[in-house]
């Protein structure tokens, strides 16, 4: 049983409640993506991207101070971003019109981007949580292919055609947005001539595949993954799980489909190996991509956080493991009872799910810094 094969059951408590729903056979129309109403964000409009993004830095010993955000307008590159599962929308795939859900991953995952990057972020008819709960067991079923798969791959057609003009793009993906991504990666981009444009591509919250014992082979062909910051041309991908919590044997993410295969992880912290710190960027509120959250109290007795964002250094650092059923980032967190800052943080779900509500918010500041690097080394590679 591959991952694809697990999600529609894993994703079952997300729709429990809903009666089953039969996917009916459809023959939709194309969307239209030179209308600029069918993308979340796209450069130079006050969309999804403009979101809030400010922060609030607490340190361990309670201080709290305020760190700037400045959006790129002339950034050198572009990211191109596939978002989760998250419509609620009460139909097998979502429709063309954005609600909270899709608004509130944006904020969380991929605005942040936009300091380093032209941001373009196209809505595509996904698969629903509906959706997936009517699919459960269906044999055959996966999220890299069908509707959701045909818009993506129309938007990113779209988006070389008129948008790209010879820039470098990076593609980023979490969940749904990922299996999409990877798909398209090895069917659009590897051994194409398009390859020579990709800074990166981050598949986030379900890692590719690779030969076991090899940065390529398995998903991809000739695209390997990042084990620096100034390598281009590569993959970054991994799944979080709490230090506390490993995957188990039933996990969701992590279990190859072979032995000769491996599950890509790179640690955002560390890309060359080890461990390192996680510069996360978490809801003040508690919220997540799929929940509104509880607020935490970030300082014991201190002043309530004002900010959209949180940003606590040293709490958090990472390393890739792999336990005897999975291979996944290892998320540990450094609270200290003896001082005032909160000492945990959420975004867990079952143990199969790990940390996937918080896999980008966790390592989001690690990653742009990549993209960063990776964006410069390219333009000087040029």
């Amino acid at each position: 049983m591959t991952i694809h094969d697990r999600l529609p059951t894993l994703l079952a408590f997300a729709a429990a409640a809903l009666a089953p729903l039969a996917l009916a056979a459809q023959s939709p129309q194309p969307v239209d993506y030179s209308d600029g109403s069918t993308w979340l964000c796209r450069p130079g409009r006050q969309d999804a991207c403009a979101a809030d993004m400010s922060t609030t830095v607490v340190s361990a010993d309670g201080t709290m101070s305020r760190e700037a955000y400045t959006a790129s307008p002339s950034a050198p590159i572009d990211c191109f971003y596939v978002y989760p599962t998250v419509s609620t929308d009460q139909t097998p795939n979502s429709d063309m019109s954005p609600d909270a859900a899709e608004l509130r991953v944006i904020e969380q995952q991929f605005a942040r981007f936009g300091s380093v990057c032209r941001t373009y972020a196209p809505s595509y008819r996904q698969v629903t949580l509906l959706g997936l709960r009517s699919v459960m067991g269906t044999a055959g079923f996966s999220l890299d292919q069908g509707l959701a798969y045909d818009d993506v791959v129309n938007a990113f057609r779209y988006y070389l055609e008129h948008d790209n003009d010879g820039r470098g793009f990076v593609l980023i993906g979490h969940s749904q947005g990922s299996f999409i991504l990877t798909r398209l990666l090895a069917d659009e981009i590897d051994g194409k001539p398009v390859q020579s444009r990709m800074v990166s591509a981050l598949l986030l919250g379900a890692a590719p595949l690779v030969a076991r014992g090899r940065d390529v082979g398995g998903s991809f062909r000739s695209i390997p993954l990042c084990r620096a910051a100034t390598q281009t041309g590569c993959v970054v991908a991994y799944s979080a799980f709490r230090s506390t919590a490993a995957p188990p044997e039933n996990s969701l993410f992590g279990i190859p489909p072979s032995p000769d295969l491996a599950v890509a992880c790179t640690n955002p912290a560390a890309l060359g190996g080890g461990s390192g710190e996680l510069r996360a960027y978490l809801s003040a509120t508690g919220a997540t991509i799929a929940t509104a959250g509880r607020p935490p109290e970030w300082v014991a007795g201190g002043p309530a956080v004002e900010s959209a964002f949180v940003s606590a250094p040293g709490l958090l650092t990472a390393e890739c493991k792999t336990n005897e059923y999975a291979t996944y980032l290892e998320v540990t967190v450094h609270g200290n009872p003896s001082d005032p800052r909160v000492d945990n943080i959420g975004g867990d779900l079952t143990p199969q799910w790990g940390l996937h509500l918080v896999d980008v918010n966790v390592a989001i500041g690690n990653l742009v810094d990549i993209v960063r690097q990776q964006a410069s080394a390219y333009q000087r590679g040029r």
